[in-house]
């Protein structure tokens, strides 16, 4: 059988069991059919087998389904059973289908346990492998799509990856042999600057070789010739090949009447339109050096026999975008089709699909005029994603609407409802983009272009009769400009949706540009320096928004509801009335492009518009329906922590930054450098004081500073290796272009931040993993110099040190805290400054100061106790030594998998004695 053959088996089978199933009854019935129908198993009963008993505590038990020969144990629910969601069993316990699966495979004898688990409601297949418990899940109605996944029902090593991805991944690999020839050919011909050009054949040549394979050419005469285009290449030599592919490129610019001058096969080319062929593009002229012709005769035939049709416009396209765009900076991160359902499922997708089931469930007289009602809606949607680059969430959106369309369709055929000749209304030119980078702008087109096509065809398959596709449209809904200079209103004026993932450049990392663009966007609001390049998108939206219902999801890095972002940001747009309405709360951002994106983000959708839906945080695989979403993304009141200078209250002792020295490295030292230095300038030996940043504090790693500080002149110049240093760090800070850095080349021995305390200080991390229950931080001597990578507290005591390595502070922590990635970036204007402390009385402050002490006592009893050579004190314990063949380093005390008990029971008396200091009770 053909791959459509068995396309059309999986379509029926998904329609002759939708929204029906019965475990008990036809769990048998359903996985035979699958195997004989669509697997094409001679004798399903031979090759599966039901009901296997298995002793589970002394009871018997049936696994539902078991498969032999590729190891694979099924576990069937009825339709509408939750499988995500834990069932009450026999013996008193709750498990989840998967977990309830998991227990049969446990009993079975080891050469029997399998290696995939899958658990089916008769709606949706979930994969589990046997080293991972996260599922692949594949949905009765995509199986039309996602059949090939099945084929591990019957071959062990089958790829169960999505075929649209691994398809796509081929393509991009022939497209690069091409794309290397042709760079190869320009740069033999002298020509400079043809990257754009290039980017542009290969675009072309993409659409081509879709066209080709897709029996897209001809299609007007009814006649396909599947040599069409390789052939009229193939009938030049090499050297003539490269014009001939012009003159095709010609012809698919001309309409029918204008091609008088063109010899008759050229004629006999389709007219594209569409935009794609109408720009002339110089192409390099032939060079015999380029490649021999047989080897680009074998490049042509493995790519005329290669399944283009099968593509994933979005995935294609990413990955097309990634691999072949030279300007990939700016913060474009590209998406996987996972991701985007992230955005629009939640905003608009899921509501559409409930309502179709609701229309399905109708008296038949009143289905036909809701469905075309339907249509109608889904005709009648405006979508813009404002930052669209390669058009991911274009294409992905017009796909599931288009497929949504078809199963209307489908099912007014079902009904005998008279369709027009044409019956398909939702339209790519519903879909408008903005994007900032010519060439993404073109593969934006292409995608939806061939995402057009494919989807006429379903339709096609659906009606059993063809519709036409050419001459396409042209999409000129997706435009090359930039988008926080656009005025999107005026561009597309009746939007529904706004939907994309912005770019994401931290607000330290922008151009000159780019920062212009944030004044422009956020003129007459206060220190909108602090904020990421992706707010300008969310207050756009907020903007396009006012006084209509608009909703809007954009993906953006954690930080845009974290830290300064919340007071600075959706503080006013709450203001100005909008809401948060669904969050997906941090996750890993992976992309499909090469170049794989690994971003901490989040999903956020607004609005201004009323909102009787649920409102939802998605976190990982947990969903709870919220009563109200703040900034911070949980469900809680609308609260905004606003950056301040100093503590809330007046007996916190106040917190500082580190020392920066902006010396060029010249005054900071490994071991080995220091000892090496030494040894030439023994008389520096006093004036090396130890070096504490994050990594040097956590990780124990030991680091030196050569202090000169207020040592005179004519001391130094006695220490020529100091002096040398002393001079680079003059001309280090005269070479800077920031006249700040120059004036404090005056003073070369000083810092540009100095804090070095009299006396004992904490010193806090201002990054630390997330992974971690409590930031490790610690008590330092006055000698010891943190940098500006830490933050110091002088003057703290015991109560403060119990105060800030509590959970009470640690919940502040999460929720008030900036991040890096997911680790915690800690502040003191947001974090500490709006912290509220309680006000013990003196026996509940002894007692914090006590449970304190044991949590550095138990680190000295693991991380010895203070260095050789040094006066002891009574605090001697407080201060960490770390020798040189360190184990216990802070990362590995406060790492969750190997923190020491005793460790673990100190903090858990220091939390409770904090939260009695708080009034908690019932801690």
């Amino acid at each position: 059988m053909t791959d459509i053959d068995i396309a059309f088996e999986a379509k029926k089978f998904s329609m002759d069991w939708h929204e029906r199933g019965y475990e008990k009854g036809e769990t048998q019935k359903f996985w035979r059919a699958i195997l004989k129908k669509i697997l094409r198993v001679d004798e399903p009963d031979e090759f599966i087998d039901f009901e296997q008993p298995v002793r589970i505590d002394g009871q018997t038990k049936f696994i539902d389904a078991y498969i032999p020969q590729t190891k694979i144990l099924i576990e069937q629910k009825s339709f509408g059973i939750d499988l995500d969601k834990a069932e009450l069993q026999s013996d008193g316990s709750e498990l989840t289908p998967y977990q309830q699966a998991l227990r049969y495979a446990n009993s079975l004898p080891d050469d029997k346990k399998p290696l995939r688990i899958i658990v089916c409601n008769f709606a949706e297949f979930h994969i589990y492998k046997s080293d991972s418990n996260k599922p692949i899940i594949i949905k009765l109605r995509d199986l039309v799509y996602e059949y090939p996944r099945l084929k591990i029902l019957i071959d062990p090593n089958a790829d169960d990856s999505p075929p649209q991805e691994r398809i796509s991944k081929s393509a991009l690999s022939d497209i690069d042999r091409i794309y290397k020839a042709f760079a190869e050919n320009y740069k033999r011909n002298k020509i400079n600057d043809y990257e754009d050009d290039l980017n542009k054949i290969c675009t072309r040549l993409v659409f081509c070789f879709y066209a080709c394979d897709a029996k897209i050419f001809d299609t007007a005469q009814k006649i396909f010739d599947a040599d069409k285009f390789f052939g009229y290449l193939l009938k030049f030599d090499d050297k003539e090949r490269i014009a001939a592919l012009q003159k095709i490129f010609d012809a698919l610019s001309l309409e029918k009447n204008l091609r008088g001058d063109l010899d008759d096969d050229l004629k006999t080319f389709p007219y594209i339109n569409g935009g794609l062929f109408d720009e002339k593009i110089p192409m390099p002229a032939y060079n015999k050096f380029i490649t021999n012709p047989s080897q680009v005769i074998d490049t042509v035939k493995g790519i005329r026999n290669f399944r283009w049709r099968e593509i994933s416009p979005p995935i294609f396209g990413a990955m097309f975008e990634s691999k072949f765009n030279s300007q990939r900076e700016g913060g474009m991160y590209y998406t996987s089709v996972e991701n985007i359902h992230k955005v629009i499922d939640p905003l608009f997708m899921d509501d559409l699909q409930d309502e179709f089931a609701n229309i399905k469930r109708m008296q038949k007289k009143n289905r036909v005029a809701a469905l075309k009602s339907f249509q109608d809606k889904l005709a009648s949607f405006n979508f813009l994603d404002p930052a669209c680059g390669s058009g991911n969430f274009l294409t992905e959106t017009f796909l599931s609407l288009r497929r949504l369309e078809n199963e209307v369709i489908e099912e007014m055929i079902h009904l005998y409802a008279e369709l027009p000749n044409n019956p398909i209304k939702v339209s790519p030119r519903q879909f408008y983009g903005i994007e900032i980078d010519s060439f993404a702008v073109a593969v934006a087109r292409l995608a939806l272009c061939i995402a057009d096509i494919q989807m006429k065809r379903e339709t096609s398959w659906i009606i059993n009769r063809d519709l036409p596709e050419l001459p396409l449209d042209k999409y000129v809904s997706v435009i090359c400009a930039n988008a926080l200079r656009v005025d999107w209103k005026k561009f597309a004026p009746n939007v529904d949706f706004i939907i994309g993932n912005p770019p994401f450049i931290g607000a330290r990392l922008k151009s000159a540009a780019q920062a212009d663009d944030i004044k422009n966007v956020f003129a007459g609001w206060k220190n909108i320096g602090n904020l990421d390049y992706v707010c300008a998108w969310y207050k756009k939206a907020a903007d396009f928004m006012a006084n209509n219902s608009t909703r809007a999801a954009l993906v953006s890095t954690n930080s845009v509801c974290q830290g300064d972002s919340v007071g600075l940001l959706w503080k006013n747009l709450f203001d100005a009335g909008i809401h948060i309405d669904f969050t997906h709360r941090t996750f890993k951002w992976l992309s499909d492009s090469d170049n794989m994106a690994h971003v901490h983000c989040v999903v956020v959708g607004f609005s201004t518009a009323p909102n009787n839906k649920p409102k939802k945080i998605f976190d990982g695989d947990k969903v709870t329906i919220a009563a109200n979403i703040n900034a911070y993304l949980v469900d809680g009141d609308d609260i905004f922590v606003e950056s301040r200078n100093e503590p809330l209250q007046n007996f916190v002792p106040a917190i500082g930054i580190g020392n920066k020295p902006i010396d060029g490295g010249n005054y900071l030292f490994t071991d080995e450098e220091m000892d090496e230095f030494i040894k030439l300038e023994p008389a520096a030996q006093k004036n090396f004081r130890r070096w504490y940043g994050a990594e040097e504090f956590i990780n124990g790693k030991r680091r030196y500073c050569l202090w000169l500080g207020d040592l005179p002149l004519e001391e130094i110049k006695k220490m020529p290796l100091c002096y040398e240093r002393m001079e680079n760090v003059r001309k280090y800070r005269l070479a800077s272009k920031s006249l700040g850095t120059r004036k404090l080349a005056n003073k070369p021995t000083r810092f540009h931040v100095e804090n070095l305390p009299t006396g004992n200080y904490i010193l806090v991390p201002r990054v630390s993993s997330e992974r971690r229950k409590y930031i490790p931080i610690g008590f330092m001597e006055p000698k010891a110099i943190a940098s500006d990578a830490t933050l110091m507290i002088p003057n703290a005591t015991l109560y403060e040190f119990g105060i800030l390595t509590s959970s009470i502070h640690m919940a502040w922590v999460r929720a008030t805290a900036g991040r890096l990635k997911s680790d915690y970036r800690y502040s003191a204007t947001v974090v500490y400054n709006n912290f509220v402390w309680c006000e013990p009385s003196t026996r509940q402050k002894r007692r914090i100061e006590e449970t304190a002490a044991e949590i550095l006592a138990v680190r000295a009893t693991f991380q010895g106790n203070r260095e050789e050579g040094n006066e002891g004190n009574s605090t001697d314990f407080l201060i960490p030594h770390f020798p040189n063949s360190l184990e216990w380093t802070l990362a590995k005390l406060y790492n969750e998998a190997t923190m020491p008990a005793d460790l673990r029971d100190a903090h858990k008396e220091n939390d409770l004695a904090v939260a009695l200091a708080y009034g908690m009770e019932k801690y």
